[in-house]
């Protein structure tokens, strides 16, 4: 998970032109939590939340302490290439990586665990797409630079533009359902629509009851280092060009 701090006005700023930077950071904090609440709670794999700028901010090490998962600094340039080096990272320990956002509240245990399954039958690839032409997930089997490298990040051709990779890869991909991400006033209505909440979300425990891991992972000497999950908080992996162009956000 690519997370930064949830500092006020440099989170969600989008959001923020409609509910105040102070609520924006308490959503954007209660998603990161969501999300990883969800992931441990799957119990498909462990979980790795990669952070910027410093991983001693409170809100980590409280995720670090709640959850017994490693927090760790991210590592590149732009966001192709952080995204490159999480994936490259963990595919050197794993049979294959799922790499997803924060703030995309639809996405839940099932999801994660239709993509394991995916990659766990043997497609190189699998992509989450999101409704506005990012992708909100993307897991490898194998590692190659490309998918990453020059890609229109602040556009809404990210999704296509990686199909187009893959295609010249050679790759064989699956894609799974089109999810949205929680970015502007309008959505955050979508999400109270949706979930019917107006308050906080209710989170996972970590000792929740863990879905089924894809088949024929109880065969394995060692079933959870086949897979990584390594999570990016710019869910459709677009950053905002409003915000600073060394941290990856997605538009808003």
């Amino acid at each position: 998970m690519f997370a930064k701090a949830p500092v006020p006005g440099q989170v969600k700023t989008r959001l923020a032109d409609g509910i105040g930077s102070e609520e924006a950071a308490v959503l954007y904090r209660q998603l990161l939590e969501q999300t990883v609440a969800r992931a441990v709670a799957s119990g498909l794999a462990p979980v790795e939340l990669q952070v910027t700028p410093d991983k001693r901010h409170p809100s980590f090490t409280t995720l670090a302490d709640r959850y017994a998962i490693p927090i760790t600094l991210q590592t590149g340039g732009d966001l192709g290439q952080r995204m490159a080096a999480a994936l490259r990272s963990a595919l050197q320990d794993s049979d294959f990586v799922l790499l997803i956002g924060t703030d995309c509240p639809a996405m839940d245990e099932d999801y994660l665990l239709a993509a394991c399954e995916l990659l766990d039958k043997g497609a190189d690839a699998v992509v989450g797409p999101a409704e506005d032409g990012g992708y909100v997930l993307i897991g490898l089997r194998r590692f190659d630079a490309r998918l990453f490298n020059d890609i229109p990040w602040s556009s809404g051709q990210v999704m296509d533009t990686t199909r187009e990779r893959l295609r010249s890869l050679g790759w064989r991909w699956e894609e799974l359902p089109a999810l949205w991400d929680l970015d502007r006033p309008e959505d955050l209505l979508r999400w109270q629509r949706e979930t019917r909440l107006l308050t906080p979300v209710g989170f996972a425990s970590p000792t929740a009851t863990r879905r089924r891991p894809p088949t024929g992972w109880g065969e394995r000497s060692e079933p959870h280092r086949s897979t990584a999950l390594s999570f990016n908080a710019n869910t459709s992996f677009q950053p905002d060009p409003e915000e600073s162009p060394n941290e990856p956000h997605p538009s808003r």
